[in-house]
């Protein structure tokens, strides 16, 4: 669930972005490149969200 929800918001802000990067360069509006980028994107945060550590960290 994790993973479509982390989907979903990349590509709900990505094509937010899009869209209105797009009203001021007064070009039209594509979905696609949104799409690609959002799963770009996606996949980044999860391999980000992976390489944390998880638990505490001990001070030495």
């Amino acid at each position: 669930m994790k993973y479509v929800m982390t989907f979903f918001w990349s590509f709900c802000l990505i094509t937010m972005l899009n869209y209105v990067s797009g009203a001021i360069a007064n070009v039209s509006f594509e979905i696609m490149p949104g799409v690609i980028v959002s799963a770009f994107v996606a996949v980044i945060i999860f391999i980000l969200g992976e390489s944390f550590p998880e638990g505490e960290i001990a001070d030495h």
